[in-house]
């Protein structure tokens, strides 16, 4: 994802039909058809590349053994190693992890940088498990399908409910395998390799494109009401620096649930709230609601930042923010897309609002490979150049050919993936 948002349970506000196969497959239909891409080429480029399955038995604190089920899907390659994050979470299938994967390729296409799209997962729950248990689960999977990873291959990195540490339990397993390889991962800490400014890296650049909407929609960034559907480490670092911005933030939700506050949320009370407490719900000045509620909410900016198909048909004529900018991946339907369409909702789409951790992945992975580090301004310096790039290819491309961002950015990203597997003679 490489985007870690906040694990919040889809059951509460996706319908249970809603597979995330069906977007990356729709989007990729409407840019192919754009496109004019014969039945080969469309085979190809949604066909996965390859497709690990691997159960991990993993020996409980208690004694017990249990034996979890593990995938990482490569969906292409065609423009550099497959690159993509892994999550822990109980509701992971084969079928979120391939569509996941995919949006990946055109995630890393569409931003112009030299990978390709994978994805993995574990069907756990970390929050019912201890550390030790976590850091076996991590080795027991890294060692089982380390066969297909490494720098030019594939890199992983965190995801929903993973992060540096769990990284760094990748890196160091990877390399009893294969030697010392930093760059076999990203997300680690500074300390073994990491980049800085790499966890902040997709909340901010989700405010950085969200500006930008702003200011190409002529509408004012200062005094804009916001609305964020999981506070982890994407949408934590988007609030900070949308209010930074001057944006009040009205409504935050974590996995328990959702908080509301007309006058604004005051982000130095929420954070230290939640550490103590382990959600948002109970801080002082706000009423509870629930994570459906804050996806109704009137504002001007709504922000999904946790799981995908959040948006959908049930609930999408309901939608009452003027701007979507999803730094969640793949949390609207086509469904839902259609509905918002037709009511002139603008949506920023994921492969490009969350684009900017996979950016600074990319940095992370050129520093280790180089063996030079970038201080942190340069870091956020060039990534917000990338971002801005590609935000401007979207919206010229929407206006010249009057179609919505999304597809604009998917008709970028397929053209350039269609265009490196025709040049390698695939």
């Amino acid at each position: 994802m490489e985007n870690r948002g906040t694990a919040i349970g889809a059951k509460a506000t996706a319908e249970p039909t809603e597979n995330p196969r069906d977007i990356t497959s729709t989007n990729f239909r409407l840019a192919a058809d754009r496109l004019g891409l014969d039945a080969e080429t469309r085979t190809l480029l949604t066909t996965p590349f390859r497709e690990l399955r691997v159960e991990v038995p993993v020996r409980l604190d208690d004694g017990s053994l249990k034996v979890f089920l593990g995938y990482r899907i490569q969906h292409n390659g065609a423009r550099g190693p497959a690159k993509g994050g892994i999550r822990y979470h109980p509701a992971v299938t084969v079928d979120e992890v391939r569509a996941l994967a995919e949006a990946m390729t055109w995630k890393t296409s569409l931003v112009n940088i030299p990978f390709g799209g994978a994805k993995g997962g574990i069907a756990c729950d970390p929050h019912a498990m201890s550390q030790r248990e976590l850091e076996r689960l991590t080795r027991k999977y890294t060692s089982r399908i380390q066969v297909i990873l490494g720098p030019y291959r594939d890199v992983p990195a965190p995801d929903v409910n993973t992060n540096a540490q769990v990284m760094t339990w990748l890196f160091d397993e990877y390399s009893l395998h294969h030697g010392y390889t930093p760059a076999c991962v990203t997300g680690k800490p500074v300390e073994l390799g990491g980049s800085l400014g790499r966890e902040q890296a997709t909340g901010y650049g989700a405010a950085i494109l969200v500006r930008e909407l702003m200011r190409e929609l002529g509408r004012p960034l200062a005094g804009a009401t916001v609305a964020l559907q999981g506070i982890g480490n994407v949408g934590s670092y988007a609030a900070r620096a949308l209010a930074r911005e001057g944006c009040r933030i009205l409504a935050v939700a974590d996995s328990k649930g959702a908080v509301f506050s007309s006058k604004g949320i005051d982000l130095a009370a929420l954070f230290p709230h939640k550490a103590a407490t382990g959600k948002v719900q109970g801080l002082a000045g706000t009423e509870a609601i629930s994570n459906g509620d804050l996806l109704e909410l009137e504002c001007d900016i709504l922000i999904p930042a946790a799981l995908e198909c959040v948006i959908h048909r049930g609930n999408a004529e309901r939608i009452r923010a003027k701007v979507i900018a999803e730094a969640a991946n793949l949390p609207t339907t086509p469904d839902a897309d259609q509905i918002l369409e037709r009511r002139g909702i603008a949506v920023l789409p994921d492969i490009l609002t969350s684009a900017g951790g996979v950016t600074v992945s990319y940095f992370e992975w050129t520093q280790n490979l180089q063996q030079h580090f970038w201080e942190e301004s340069q870091v956020f310096a060039e990534m917000e150049k990338i971002l801005v790039k590609a935000f401007r290819n979207v919206v010229e491309r929407a206006r010249s050919e009057k179609i919505s961002y999304r597809t604009a950015a998917y008709t970028i990203a397929v053209e350039r993936v269609a265009r490196a597997e025709k040049l390698r003679g695939t």
